[in-house]
This record gives C-alpha cells, sequence and structure tokens, in this order.
C-alpha cells in the first residue's frame, strides 16, 4: 500500500517564490534512489509583464472559473487586450464580472455561436482561451473550429480522441495540452526523451501513483496520465484505474501536506517504483500551490499561437512543447 511518507509531506509545504528544485536522496534502511521534482509558488506573485510591443485581443472562455479568471488577469498584466465577452453553461441573461478595470458579459449556451461569431468579426486577430469544464471540450471546439477562431484549450477531459480529430479536420491553429504550466511541462519532455531512449529501463518495477487537486476539479489529472504514459514506455505495467486521486481536503491537509491556504487550487503529483525485490525505489515529485504557473503559461502559448497566424505558419495543433522549443517565453 503506498503511503506518504512524513519526510515527503514535508517537502510538500510551500515554498518562498517560484522554482522548480531536482532532489536526489539514498534511503539508509532500503537503497533508493528518489527524484523529487517540486514547483511551488508564491501566492503574493504577480505574472510576468509580456513584451510591451505586442498586443492582440484576448478572449477567456470560462471566466466564471477560478482558472479562468487568473488566465484573464494575466492577459491584462500581460498587456493584452482581453475582449470583454465570456461564456456560461448557465442561462442568467445580464449576468457580468468583472476583472481589473473590464467588465465582462457572461453569455449562456444559446448564444454562444452569434456572440462568439460577432467577436470575431470585431476581433480578427483574437485568440480564445478555454478554461471551462469537461464535458464543454468537444462542444466548445466544434464551435471554434465551425467559426475556424485559433484557439488554446487549456480544458482537460472530453474525448480527447475526438477533440483532435476534430481539430485536424478543421485545419485550425490550435494549442491543445492537459499542461500549461512550463516548467512541469519540460520535465514532462524529460520523461518522453527517456521513455524513447531507454524502453524497457524499468521493467519488473511496480508503480503507485496519487494526485490531489482542488475538489473542484471533477477529472483524472491529464499529467498524471501523460507521465503514466511514459512510465508504461519505460516497461512498467499499469492500469489508470489505479490512480490514486485525492479531493477530500482533509486528507489532503493531513496525509498529502498540502498547505491550507492553497486547497482551493493545487496540483500534488507522487510517482513510486519499486523494483521486483523491493530493494530500489524512485519517486518522482511535482507539486504547485496557486495557478499562477498556469496562467503564465497559457499567456506564452497565446503569444505563441498569435505570431503563429500572423507568420500564415501551418496551421495545425500546437502542444506546449512546441511553445518550449520557440523559446522567447515571459
Amino acid at each position: 500500500m503506498f503511503t506518504l511518507r512524513p519526510q515527503i509531506a514535508a517537502l510538500s509545504q510551500a515554498i518562498p517564490g517560484h522554482r522548480l528544485r531536482l532532489v536526489a536522496r539514498r534511503s539508509a534502511q532500503r537503497p533508493s534512489s528518489v527524484v523529487s521534482v517540486l514547483t511551488s509558488e508564491s501566492p503574493h506573485m504577480s505574472p510576468a509583464v509580456a513584451l510591451p510591443s505586442l498586443s492582440f485581443p484576448v478572449l477567456v472562455n470560462g471566466c466564471t472559473g477560478k482558472m479562468g479568471r487568473a488566465v484573464a488577469e494575466a492577459a491584462i498584466s500581460a498587456g493584452l487586450q482581453l475582449v470583454p465577452v465570456s461564456f456560461s453553461s448557465l442561462e442568467k441573461p445580464g449576468r457580468t464580472l468583472k476583472v481589473g478595470n473590464t467588465e465582462i458579459q457572461i453569455h449562456g449556451p444559446s448564444e454562444r455561436e452569434s456572440v462568439l461569431s460577432s467577436v470575431f468579426h470585431e476581433f480578427p486577430d483574437v485568440i480564445v482561451v478555454d478554461y471551462t469544464v469537461p464535458d464543454a471540450v468537444n462542444v466548445n471546439a466544434d464551435l471554434y473550429c465551425k467559426l475556424g477562431i485559433p484557439f488554446l484549450m487549456g480544458t482537460t477531459g472530453g474525448d480527447r480522441q475526438m477533440l483532435y480529430k476534430t481539430v485536424q479536420d478543421a485545419n485550425v491553429y490550435a494549442v491543445i495540452s492537459p499542461q500549461m504550466g512550463k516548467q512541469v511541462v519540460a520535465f514532462l519532455a524529460a520523461m518522453d526523451i527517456m521513455a524513447d531512449q531507454f524502453p524497457g529501463a524499468f521493467s519488473g518495477y511496480t508503480l503507485e501513483v496519487m494526485e490531489s487537486h482542488q475538489a473542484s476539479k471533477l477529472d483524472t489529472s491529464g499529467t498524471a496520465k501523460a507521465v503514466i504514459s511514459c512510465f508504461q514506455k519505460l516497461g512498467v505495467t499499469f492500469d489508470m484505474k489505479q490512480i490514486k486521486q485525492i479531493r477530500d481536503p482533509k486528507k489532503q491537509l493531513e496525509m498529502v501536506g498540502v498547505p491550507e491556504e492553497h486547497l482551493s487550487g493545487h496540483a500534488f503529483h507522487m510517482y513510486h517504483l519499486t523494483s521486483p525485490d523491493e530493494t530500489v525505489s524512485f519517486e518522482f515529485q511535482h507539486n504547485v500551490c496557486g495557478r499562477s504557473i498556469y496562467a503564465e503559461g497559457t499567456i506564452d502559448a497565446a503569444i505563441f499561437l498569435f505570431k503563429k497566424v500572423q507568420s500564415k505558419a501551418d496551421k495545425r495543433i500546437y502542444d506546449m512543447i512546441d511553445v518550449l522549443r520557440e523559446g522567447n517565453m515571459r
């Protein structure tokens, strides 16, 4: 049975500033190699400011949610033009939301297509950012593709196979990624490289996975699934149904070690590998407190996509690896 040990839980506490740290450790009781990737951020950090010469309209679909609002605030801080329109799954006429000095009109499902079409006509350079809910992923993507609007899909869940097919068939510009945090994406890229270059390196090892997110996150972490797929290439047998998904705030506080102030917004992941004879273990850990890492990465992705559209690059699906490779991030 996989349990978080006290020393690991202690590492999970918030760390001043925003950084990525790699820790290697050997246990005196059980020979092991432990690798922990920790990402933590201060709630007082403000998003980095984009290049002042670049500004374009951004529509954040999902401003009523915490992640969508964080992205909207980051867009304003980066000097981008926040389109005063967003959408909700509820029909509540006249609903508004203020982000900075921008009063955003919230429209219900019945108005989505007509309103979004009007926005695209008024703001032909607009980039849409989607942070809605899993059930809306495919419906929203269908609409963006129908209207030919470049978009970022930051929402996880939905039918991902159908999502990719829809976008490919429509031949539109899009960035689709289950993970917008640049440092976490870099870790995922390193895992992917290891899996490609050393297939079967962990054959026979058992894997245990824990992921903890705020109670409002309905689906299993897409990042966890991506990391697990790398371990599967490395020879580990693991069923996604074995993921230990924690959404109970009490367990998050007592067992996982999530700081109380971040119970409403965090992403703690632990991957524990054990050799067949239990003499060697590996642990990979990445912990995020708050949402600014995702908001900042999303803005970088929006800038990346805007530049692709303006340069008339290939219309295709990009991901955060493409964004990282492009460089020039803030």
